[in-house]
């Protein structure tokens, strides 16, 4: 397990790695973030000038060596815009970005597994077909079109949900603005977090089904049921335990795409995370956020997924042997 774990770090590095020099390498496809930052009042010599003092004027390698050197130090940059370290921006905005997801993946988690089990257990029944019609529908609408018909139904015709913003926050830990110990902050979190939903929720009702269905047909399932085992021991011991270890790996790619996803639902919704974050840094060619922001969502989805190899490692130890070979 030991030589395991280090390999799966070893390649999380070497991801991130990769990671940092695309998003480096981009930078300057976004616009000069000088003239954003001084305005069209400055001659080019100033400009020029502004440039050498920033850094923007060195080689590539020197520019991307200098970013290394500083991100091993937690230090990712300053923002052109904001005018303050990059990480004291997304430490800013993060906690938003983190609630919606949390919330999202509750959702998931609490609406994929007794509907994918079910749907799996009855396929034959009418509102199984109607769990598997409705997936389908879901699949197919773009999360931002999801968004704008919650915020048109719940909002403008009924009026029951705020249709923008955080709302009512409480700051824990002195930087941590949470939205989830007021009820201002609930409401606000509902119509956000169904939308980031739908991203995946289809997805993980259809795989739970066809796994669990797939393990209702093996033999140790067979020989359960001629044990006389009670129903609801065969479906949740041996059938749906059985049924998690796709589900585990799926999911933990899920996770990471769902965090990008954000940036279409707080756009909707005015949500100040850090997806929205991301589209003003764009705007304003603030290419020190921008690269500070792949960055850190690539450790994000790094983390997540090396976390999820080391746990089906423990769970399936089949995995470090075939690793081995």
């Amino acid at each position: 397990m030991f030589a395991f774990t280090i390999k799966r770090i070893a390649q999380a590095v070497l991801v991130m790695l990769i990671i940092s020099m695309i998003g480096f390498s981009i930078k300057s496809a976004f616009g000069d973030p000088v003239r954003e930052l001084v305005g069209e009042r400055v001659t080019p010599e100033e400009r020029a000038q502004i440039r050498d003092q920033l850094g923007l004027n060195d080689p590539f390698l020197v520019q991307y060596g200098r970013f290394l050197k500083n991100a091993v130090h937690g230090d990712l940059g300053r923002s052109f815009f904001f005018k303050k370290p990059v990480t004291e921006v997304i430490v800013s905005k993060a906690p938003a970005t983190l609630e919606l997801v949390f919330c999202a993946s509750l959702i998931v988690i609490c609406l994929s597994v007794p509907l994918g089990m079910y749907s799996a257990i009855h396929p034959k029944r009418f509102f199984s077909r109607v769990i598997m019609g409705g997936s389908i529908v879901g699949v197919s609408i773009p999360v931002f079109l999801t968004a704008i018909l919650l915020i048109y139904i719940f909002s403008v015709e009924l009026k029951w949900l705020p249709s923008f913003g955080r709302g009512e926050t409480v700051t824990l830990f002195g930087w941590w603005d949470s939205g989830m110990l007021t009820k201002d902050g609930l409401l606000h979190l509902i119509m956000p977090s169904i939308a980031l939903s739908s991203i995946m929720l289809p997805l993980f009702i259809r795989l739970i089904r066809s796994e669990m269905m797939e393990v209702l047909e093996s033999e140790y399932v067979k020989y359960a049921w001629a044990k006389g085992l009670k129903p609801s021991r065969v479906w949740l011991v041996h059938a749906f335990k059985n049924t998690l270890l796709p589900v585990i790996t799926v999911g933990g790619v899920q996770l990471g795409i769902m965090v990008a996803f954000t940036i279409l639902t707080e756009t909707v919704f005015q949500w100040q995370g850090m997806g929205s974050m991301f589209i003003e840094s764009v705007e304003r060619a603030d290419t020190a956020l921008m690269v500070s922001y792949i960055v850190v969502v690539g450790f994000i989805f790094v983390l997540v997924n090396t976390f999820v190899d080391l746990i089906y490692g423990l769970v399936n130890p089949t995995v470090r042997v075939a690793g081995r070979k």
